[in-house]
């Protein structure tokens, strides 16, 4: 059995040391850095599964090594910050980030939240077909490529699962609380309207952008993709 591997990105010596016993203890293969950059080479060189990022960081920040890794790699993203305030959580989760937790925090609700995006990001990729359409939209789960006819349409992490997983249930209505423990992974405690706004998100790239309605909406249920009659 492998073990995952974690990398803690954490200016706060005292903190990462902390949580890289816990981790340890848990029985995860732990690397740290504690600026941005450091944090970036790490990240290629070890190839973990899982990052905890801290968002005020030296030479780079949160956000930006966030969305670096994001151009290449899905790997599974928590920020770890004492920024609590929604701009900020905003941002990071559109950087590309899969969760946000404030400091001060459990370390039993990091290890909670670990095993959720773990266990969500290895069941999407055992999961996944390698290509499902929509009308004239196709999306390449291998290579998490998402074309209207040979458009290739650019979507961030979460909008591509979320699309992903209303055209893989394709004319089934789905609520937003399964789209929230199928998508986002966990009971979602925070805005109650993140599911509308990032159906907004795709409709903006999808949608309106080819002038087709791919997605549709039941008033006070849901949300469904709908295959041509």
């Amino acid at each position: 059995m492998s073990v995952d591997k974690v990398l803690i990105v954490e200016d706060e010596v005292k903190l990462a040391r902390f949580v890289e016993l816990e981790l340890k203890h848990e029985g995860y293969e732990v690397f740290v850095a504690n600026d941005g950059r450091d944090g970036l080479d790490k990240f290629y060189d070890e190839k973990p599964d899982i990052v905890l990022l801290d968002l005020m960081l030296p030479e780079l920040s949160g956000i930006e090594v966030c969305r670096r890794i994001r151009k290449n790699s899905n790997v599974p993203i928590i920020m770890l910050t004492a920024k609590g305030e929604t701009i900020d959580k905003v941002l990071g989760l559109d950087s590309g980030a899969d969760d946000y937790i404030t400091k001060p925090f459990a370390i039993e609700e990091v290890l909670a939240r670990m095993r959720v995006a773990l266990k969500r990001i290895k069941t999407f990729s055992q999961n996944t077909n390698s290509v499902l359409q929509l009308k004239n939209l196709t999306i390449d789960s291998a290579k998490r490529v998402v074309k209207v006819d040979n458009d290739e349409i650019e979507l961030t992490k979460r909008e591509f699962e979320l699309l992903y997983y209303l055209v893989k249930n394709k004319n089934i209505v789905i609520t937003r609380d399964q789209i929230l423990n199928n998508v986002w992974g966990y009971d979602y405690i925070g805005e109650t309207n993140v599911v509308d706004v990032y159906i907004r998100y795709i409709r903006t790239k999808i949608d309106d952008k080819y002038n087709t309605k791919y997605i549709h909406t039941i008033r006070g249920v849901g949300y469904f993709a709908k295959d041509d009659e």
